[in-house]
């Protein structure tokens, strides 16, 4: 077990940081990933020094505006107060974006602005004047842009405001979606503009995010080199075979039957231990509430549930169905938290019945927390009474 223990710390101090430092020199390295989510770690590196707090504030940060932003989002979709809570609880204490949040990785800063993208997009909706609905559009299209400059993981995700407005237009407008004036869903925003700003503005967004790369001395990028690059970027991800201890597949994410760990050594004198698991109870909880949400769509026209059972599928078939040979846990970081909008819209809608099923919303509710609290020594690196103290905590093998 030391040795894979080992290998996991290795898959973060090779890649990232020093990826961020030899940036900060304009040498190419990592490069099979996109560079917004370097060039934020490299910038606090040059303000703050190259040190630890350098390397995790840009994770911190953005997990903590993702919060947010989820918070927004699942607000502005649903307008349910209770479910808005019980879902910005759920999520900061499913594990998964904690950790991510406390890590020098490109994946948090891709899901935090991926939220923040989708609530840009919920708030146009939501808007009442159209120039108030164009600065959120705007801040869609930038947001989304940079979630998909640094790392490609939320790219289904991304796709979604786009295709909400095409459906919820043609919904309204029928065979005339393009041209008809006046038309919604967003009051005063045409077809042709939210082109613009959901499709054409992130992607020009994410072609700047390479213009240090165009500086290299040597590879550099050529600026009409997409095509190029991209294949380049492609082939290094798909050229990652080597058998690696931590590689899984989507059914054990989605089963929480496997993690990774992060950290599990001696660290100031204290053996510590970083384990990125789901949270047991609420992970699962939110599979069945995944399985409830189609049900409520299809029959309920819970529209709310279905925009969040629409991108938690489809970012968990991303994985399904992508090619790349070697995949992660943390890969189910935004499926997850999808998931957990999903699981409180459940709650709340079984929270103020009269029955016996009322006791359930709370139940899971206050059991989730009350494992965040069992787990937070294993997932946060606090200090452990002795070397296999962990082994309370590995309640399955596989997460060992």
């Amino acid at each position: 077990m030391a040795a894979r223990h080992a290998d996991a710390i290795l898959l973060r101090r090779i890649h990232y940081v020093p990826a961020a430092l030899k940036l900060l020199e304009l040498i190419p390295a990592n490069r099979e990933h996109p560079l917004f989510g370097k060039e934020v770690i490299a910038a606090l590196i040059h303000l703050l020094g190259d040190r630890p707090l350098a390397w995790r504030l840009g994770p911190a940060l953005f997990g903590g505006l993702g919060l947010l932003a989820f918070s927004r989002l699942v607000w502005l979709v649903s307008l349910r107060r209770r479910a808005t809570i019980l879902a910005t609880i759920l999520l900061a204490t499913n594990f998964m974006w904690f950790v991510q949040s406390r890590i020098a990785m490109l994946d948090m800063i891709s899901a935090g602005l991926c939220m923040v993208g989708l609530w840009q997009f919920a708030a146009a909706w939501r808007a009442r004047r159209t120039g108030i609905a164009r600065l959120h559009l705007f801040g869609s299209g930038l947001a989304l842009g940079l979630s998909l400059g640094a790392k490609w993981s939320g790219a289904p995700a991304l796709a979604v405001p786009g295709l909400a407005f095409l459906v919820m237009r043609v919904a309204e407008t029928g065979p005339a979606f393009i041209g008809k004036r006046g038309a919604g869903p967003i009051k005063g925003v045409s077809f042709v503009e939210a082109v613009l700003w959901l499709g054409l503005l992130p992607l020009a967004v994410y072609w700047a995010t390479y213009i240090p790369a165009m500086f290299y001395p040597h590879h550099a990028i050529a600026p009409l080199g997409v095509v190029e690059q991209h294949e380049l970027m492609v082939r290094l991800q798909d050229s990652v075979k080597k058998p690696h201890p931590y590689k899984t597949y989507w059914y054990q994410w989605v089963l929480n039957l496997r993690g990774i760990w992060y950290l599990f050594e001696n660290v100031d004198g204290a053996h510590r231990g970083i384990v990125m698991i789901g949270n047991p109870l609420a992970m699962l909880a939110g599979l069945a509430a995944f399985f409830w949400g189609l049900w409520a769509a299809a029959f309920r026209r819970r529209r709310d549930v279905l925009f969040f059972a629409v991108l938690y599928a489809l970012c968990v078939a991303m994985w399904i169905f992508n090619g790349k040979p070697v995949q992660f846990y943390y890969h189910y970081l935004l499926p997850g938290a999808f998931l957990m909008a999903i699981l409180a819209l459940a709650l709340d809608a079984l929270w103020d019945r009269r029955d016996r099923w009322r006791l359930v919303p709370r139940g899971v509710f206050g059991l989730s927390l009350a494992l965040f609290l069992l787990f937070y020594p294993i997932i946060s690196g606090w200090p452990l009474p002795f070397k296999d103290a962990y082994n309370f905590w590995m309640w399955l093998p596989t997460w060992r």
